[in-house]
């Protein structure tokens, strides 16, 4: 059912990251754009506001998909203003951001404090110092959203010595690059939006680790159908992998049953194309633990999978396509990851041809796919690929980040 007063027009579902301090994920700002790529036509901003929270939450799920992470939403005045539109949310799932626009009446400033008394967290949006408006609103919130593209460098210690006299957290939003991150970190802000850490810093010097240089080995032999014993060799070259590779063996959706105790046992209770899955994803995290070492696991698994299901419907009983689609999704994202040439890491692995100048240069249907979704938080429109409808999409893309969260 569609909320009154909005459009049918399918919105398609953009999401940005936010990391804390530690360059872990905190949360993502939920954004909406329409499905031909402009401005969704609303009869009034309520009815607008209405559809995007009934999308979110109703029809696409993202509660799930948010996984344990928090979900930034939108609210202008009337929103906020509206009996009983918020309380479609999850409290402690969402945080709430007052827009820039939100005039500080008498009626606005106890909607904010029934909110809050509600357990609701509240940020807002788009601080600029000496906004009177604004600064009536401080008390009234847990975050301060400062753009970083709008504030002169020169002026961070004044703004940031003027919100720390409230219990807030800072929020530097649009952060484009590691320089830009590492500057706010020093000023004190807290949480950090933006993709600088999806942008790499390749540094000519920087070396693989051992870990690293092991599952790409590993990952060389599956993809040539090496010998299994080739593989297990491979993996006792570092016991924190195979304490790994035993712990996921005998988890119960894995091996409900069975208790497996060595390396080969292992790798033939998980199967080839489940242990090359495996190994991938564990290119992103910290070498012998479960845990992640940046959020980069949650944007390569979540692009690797929505390609996956993309090809499936793109190339119907083509399974070696899917399997390629998650493979290319997956390596693109490891100059980020790693800090070092893309060339380096391809060179180490004897990829298909159209794998490898997919992942290059975006060559070929796969290139053209991993072009789409690797725009899908630029220009979400621009996502889809033909043939695909936008609600499938979306339903394709919450789901994929259901998926992501759970391998956490």
């Amino acid at each position: 059912m569609t909320p009154p007063g909005a459009t049918t027009e399918p919105l398609l579902l953009c999401r940005q990251p936010i990391l804390d301090r530690a360059g872990a994920m905190y949360g993502f700002e939920l954004l909406f754009r329409a499905g031909d790529g402009e401005t969704a036509c609303f009869a009034d901003a309520v009815a607008a506001t209405s559809h995007v929270v009934y999308s979110a939450f109703a029809e696409l799920g993202v509660e799930r998909a948010l996984g344990p992470y928090r979900g930034f939403v939108n609210c202008d005045e009337r929103m906020l203003l509206m009996p009983g539109l918020l309380d479609v949310l999850p409290r402690e799932r969402v945080v709430l951001e007052v827009l820039e626009s939100v005039t500080p009446t008498a009626d606005m400033l106890a909607r904010l404090t029934e909110l809050r008394a509600a357990g609701y967290t509240l940020a807002l949006d788009d601080y600029v110092p000496d906004n009177h408006r604004q600064d009536e609103l401080l008390p009234f919130v847990q975050i301060v959203k400062v753009d970083a593209e709008a504030v002169e460098p020169a002026r961070l210690p004044a703004i940031v010595a003027a919100l720390r006299r409230f219990p807030v957290q800072l929020l530097a939003e649009k952060v484009e690059t590691q320089d830009q991150a590492a500057q706010y970190r020093a000023a004190g802000f807290d949480l950090f939006q933006g993709y600088f850490f999806a942008r790499p810093t390749v540094i000519s010097s920087r070396k693989l680790s051992l870990p690293q240089l092991t599952l790409l080995r590993v990952l060389s032999l599956l993809l040539e159908d090496a010998d299994t014993h080739a593989v297990v060799e491979e993996l006792k070259r570092q016991p924190g992998l195979t304490v790994n590779l035993l712990k996921i063996a005998n988890s119960a959706a894995v091996a409900p049953t069975t208790r497996v105790g060595s390396i080969m046992q292992a790798v033939v209770v998980l199967g080839r194309k489940q242990l090359e899955r495996w190994v991938q994803l564990l290119l992103y995290t910290e070498p012998g633990t479960r845990q992640l070492a940046n959020p980069l696991l949650l944007l390569a698994a979540t692009r690797g999978r929505l390609m996956e299901k993309l090809a499936e419907l793109l190339w119907p009983g083509r399974r070696d396509c899917a399997d390629q689609a998650f493979l290319v999704g997956m390596l693109s994202l490891t100059p980020a990851m790693f800090g070092v040439a893309m060339e380096d890491i391809l060179g180490a692995l004897p990829l298909r041809a159209e794998v490898s100048g997919a992942i290059r240069s975006c060559d070929g249907p796969l290139g053209n796919l991993l072009a789409q979704v690797s725009a899908l938080d630029a220009a979400p429109s621009d996502a889809i690929p033909a043939g695909i409808a936008p609600g499938v999409f979306n339903r394709l893309l919450t789901d994929s980040m259901a998926w992501a969260n759970g391998l956490t």
